[in-house]
């Protein structure tokens, strides 16, 4: 082997939330861990700022979370959605979930990597600018690493674990024969950084009559603004009149916004275009490789769950090998057999985490005549049935997956009254 081609026991492909907390897990246990990533540094992204109590858990045992507290992570209590002028219409109250998971907490998405990427133990070896060109495998089909190209010259990398974390548009995926359907949301959301602006105490999501408007706190007295957008809205190259006529727009049809005119005015430059999308693999695993993060799933930015369920699964995937390695070095066949468990494991977890986001997200984001008559009952009557709310945060929260039955589905909409709406669980 030459010195670029040393055998690792996992290689991580992608360096994102997903792909760090892989290797923040796996090295935990002792293995050698090299991560790649394309690019040669990460760029600011107006995505994954805020995790949820099942992650924080993930983050407080490896502690990433006093990092982030001590960065002036903005600890929030509620995630409530809300009329134009501000009044709560449902609130997700955190502080009624078990001691020690009372809180989101928000950030810059460069600084929960950053945090991240400090944890990484000795094992674990980072290369940018290094591109996964195609999976490696064996007389049998087997995954056992990857050839990439650095600086022009391509190498190969063998492991008996393989990492997907590259993103909703995997090639690791692709090229492992898992058609995973892309479903595109109707909208955009575009998102401002706003300087200087009243810090908000929760995570709220303002309903208009052109959809949402989700603010939450940042550190630095800094506030998050997205603003739901038909796809063309913005496009054209809008001169910075339009654009601050189109900004003004947006409070007026929101008035508990008019505090963030200023700042909004002031922050046009910071915009950014999101696309939103969703979809879920039918398959986490293949033999020798596991997906993780968008490789794997994507959710609708509403309902905070995408950074989150990639740092569970990165942690769920560690477990599951180390349960079958019993501190000896990782085979094929212990590899194998932990990425079955992992498959078993976290699928469903994913799937129901998958119907929550897509849910709440159409609650708030659905402007077609029926998405706002069944959108705005399901706010209005989850947010006055105790049961139902505790049910819906313990699911948003990543602590656990709390299946919605059929006459639930009924209470929501009102359709039928709902005696065990006080029956709260205590935890």
């Amino acid at each position: 082997m030459s010195e670029k081609n040393p055998r690792y026991d996992a290689v991580v492909c992608g360096a994102g939330a997903g792909g760090l907390a892989s290797a923040r897990a796996l090295g935990e246990l002792g293995l050698r861990v090299l991560v790649v990533d394309k690019q040669p540094h990460m760029r600011p992204v107006a995505k994954g700022e805020v995790l949820q109590p099942g992650a924080l858990r993930v983050l407080r045992r490896w502690g990433t979370e006093r990092l982030l507290e001590q960065r002036a992570g903005v600890r929030l209590g509620r995630l409530v959605v809300r009329a134009p002028a501000g009044t709560p219409l449902m609130a997700l109250d955190y502080g009624r979930l078990p001691e020690g998971d009372r809180w989101l907490l928000s950030h810059d998405h460069l600084a929960i990597l950053d945090a991240l990427a400090e944890g990484l133990g000795p094992t674990v070896e980072v290369r940018r600018g290094v591109l996964v060109e195609e999976a490696l495998r064996d007389g049998s089909g087997r995954v056992t690493g990857v050839a990439v190209t650095e600086g022009g010259r391509r190498y190969e990398v063998h492991a008996p674990l393989t990492v997907a974390a590259d993103g909703i548009s995997s090639r690791l995926r692709r090229a492992a024969g898992i058609d995973a359907r892309r479903v595109d949301y109707p909208h955009r959301l575009v998102s401002f950084d706003l300087a200087g602006a009243p810090r908000p105490d929760d995570f709220s999501a303002y309903l208009s009559a052109r959809g949402l408007r989700l603010v939450y706190a940042l550190p630095g007295d800094r506030v998050r603004l997205y603003v739901q957008t038909a796809p063309d809205e913005l496009r054209g190259g809008r001169d910075r009149s339009a654009l601050a006529a189109w900004a003004e727009g947006v409070v007026a049809e929101v008035p508990a916004l008019e505090p963030l005119s200023g700042p909004l005015l002031a922050g046009l430059d910071s915009r950014q275009m999101l696309p939103v999308s969703r979809f879920l693999s039918p398959r986490l695993a293949v033999p020798g490789m596991a997906f993780v993060g968008e490789a794997a799933y994507a959710v609708h930015p509403m309902a905070a769950q995408g950074m989150n369920t990639a740092i569970t699964c990165a942690a769920s995937l560690a477990d599951r090998l180390a349960e079958h390695l019993h501190g000896a070095a990782p085979t094929a066949a212990t590899v194998d057999a932990a990425l079955r468990a992992y498959q078993a494991e976290r699928r469903p977890i994913l799937a129901q985490a998958a119907t929550t986001s897509d849910n709440a997200a159409r609650m708030v984001t659905d402007l077609t005549w029926r998405g706002r008559v069944v959108g705005r009952r399901a706010v209005r009557f989850t947010g006055r049935n105790p049961r139902l709310l505790h049910t819906v945060t313990y699911n948003m929260s990543g602590l656990g997956p709390r299946p919605m039955t059929f006459l639930d589905r009924l209470h929501q909409l009102g359709v039928l009254p709902d005696p065990r709406a006080h029956r709260v669980p205590q935890t």
